[in-house]
């Protein structure tokens, strides 16, 4: 037991050396500019636009929080299925509109836009704050993944604490050292590995413990049928709601679109085709859920069950009779969908305070952006860490609540890159009130009407505070709207 566990642990340990290397590989080609670490000098191609898109949404949430769905939660998890290739939709027009202002006007990140059309240091402020509010717990979600699939195949040797740090500090190494050109061709490494070994493990373990996927639902639909029907179950085993199932599907589809270290990879692409092709592409990224689901239905009916519903797909692997060497890669396949999304956040989270919360109040040199930036790596990397050490949360459950105030930046950027008439005045109203709505369903979620998303209740009373608090001010200047409006 013991020569199996460490071989575990060597490729898992392997897999991180090699990621470090293709992350610090990476940084060689970008330029010392702030654009180049933060926009990777908008010289991304459709291949690494892919898979940064698609490896960057599914993350240990989808890994080990989807599995853990499927498994405690059944037909609850579809909703996961269903966000991701609408929340990419709007983008096939939004994404050409953002990179063509950002060549136009040199931004990088998602407030300055908001910004350049709003002027407000106000608002850009706003928008730092509430991305960092937003970023912290998602960044938690996977330092919590990595450490969970750390400890469980370790056997408990590498603890939870210990597994999430030496991942993440991997992480860190090459985010500071090389900037989004690091996060771009990790992606990409990690993207390809996680797919192929979803894939792989979706298809043996209801084979190896059912004889095949049908026979697998057969049994499923005989001992658990409620698992098996929309909109499945709460986390308390009782049927969830049609209004809490919908208005996560339509908030999580509404953060997909306006989540900022997604957005800011439209600064990122070479061509306004090539974002446009990204997003065709992108629902074929999708099929990897069928996988995870599979993983997670495949433990509903395993004799013995695990600590958390989370742990799912670590638990079933190490009792499948698998080769140690074929456990290590499943796992490592894990730790690359933590890690491909947490560099992201990471280096996202650094660059929104820089650019939106620093940088209009005092400007820096470009050498003091990188410098700073890099702090806040640290600084944002650490404090997510003291928070994945807290227990009793789903990882789904965590990023729902995130997508309540990232839901909040959409009504804000479709008046900026549509809206004439709208003001200063009625976006920073709108945030506000919206984001004081969703914060307040989510401290009192028994409040909720129908069981709704809290992001939704915010956007309830954000459009309308929008709406009304612009058409009753002064328009803004023609000339500076139809900058932004003709593109």
């Amino acid at each position: 037991m013991t020569d199996r566990i460490t071989l575990v642990t060597v490729v898992i340990f392997v897999y991180l050396a090699v990621t470090l290397c293709v992350g610090l590989a990476a940084g060689r080609r970008a330029s010392r500019s702030v654009q180049g670490y933060v926009a990777g000098d908008r010289d991304f191609g459709l291949l690494v636009m892919y898979f940064i898109t698609g490896a960057t949404v599914f993350s240990a949430f989808a890994f080990l929080g989807g599995p853990g769905w499927a498994y405690s939660r059944g037909a609850a998890a579809f909703y996961i299925l269903a966000y991701g290739v609408l929340g990419m939709a709007p983008w096939y027009a939004m994404g050409p509109r953002v990179a063509a202002l950002g060549r136009r006007f040199g931004f990088v990140t998602q407030a300055q836009l908001l910004v350049g059309r709003f002027p407000s240091r106000g608002l850009s402020a706003l928008m730092a704050l509430l991305t960092v509010a937003a970023f912290v717990p998602y960044v938690t979600i996977q330092m919590r993944g990595a450490g969970i699939v750390i400890e469980a195949v370790t056997d408990g040797r590498i603890p939870l604490a210990a597994g999430a740090a030496i991942a993440y500090a991997i992480v860190l190494v090459y985010v500071l050292a090389s900037g989004v050109s690091a996060v771009g061709w990790t992606n990409t490494f990690q993207g390809i590995f996680m797919l192929a070994i979803a894939w792989a493990l979706g298809i043996y373990l209801p084979n190896r413990l059912y004889g095949g996927v049908g026979p697998m639902f057969e049994q499923i639909l005989e001992a658990r049928p409620e698992l098996l029907s929309l909109p499945g179950l709460t986390g308390n085993g009782e049927p969830w709601s049609w209004g809490a199932y919908s208005t996560a599907i339509l908030a999580s589809a509404i953060g997909v679109t306006m989540w900022p270290h997604l957005f800011m990879k439209a600064y990122t692409a070479r061509s306004d085709a090539i974002i446009r092709r990204t997003v065709i592409l992108f629902p074929t990224f999708q099929l990897f859920l069928i996988s995870v689901f599979l993983i997670g239905f495949a433990g509903v009916l395993f004799p013995q069950a695990p600590d958390q519903a989370d742990f799912i797909l670590p638990f079933l692997i190490l009792r499948s009779d698998l080769p140690a060497l074929v456990v290590g890669l499943f796992c490592a396949g894990a730790l690359s969908a933590s890690m491909s999304t947490g560099d992201a956040l990471l280096h996202g989270a650094a660059s929104v305070v820089v650019e939106d919360g620093v940088q209009p109040f005092r400007r820096l040199s470009d050498r003091g952006q990188r410098l700073l930036m890099r702090i806040l790596v640290v600084a944002v990397g650490g404090l997510a860490y003291l928070f994945a050490l807290v227990e009793g949360f789903s990882l789904v459950d965590l990023l729902l609540a995130s997508y309540g105030i990232i839901c909040q930046y959409m009504p804000a950027m479709l008046a900026a890159l549509y809206w004439r008439r709208a003001t200063t005045a009625g976006v920073v109203s709108g945030l506000l009130a919206g984001s004081a709505v969703s914060v307040f369903f989510f401290l009192c979620p028994e409040l909720k009407p129908l069981g709704m998303h809290e992001g939704i209740l915010g956007l309830i009373a954000h459009i309308p505070v929008l709406l009304t608090v612009s058409l009753r001010g002064t328009p803004q200047d023609d000339e500076h709207v139809s900058g932004y409006l003709r593109v």
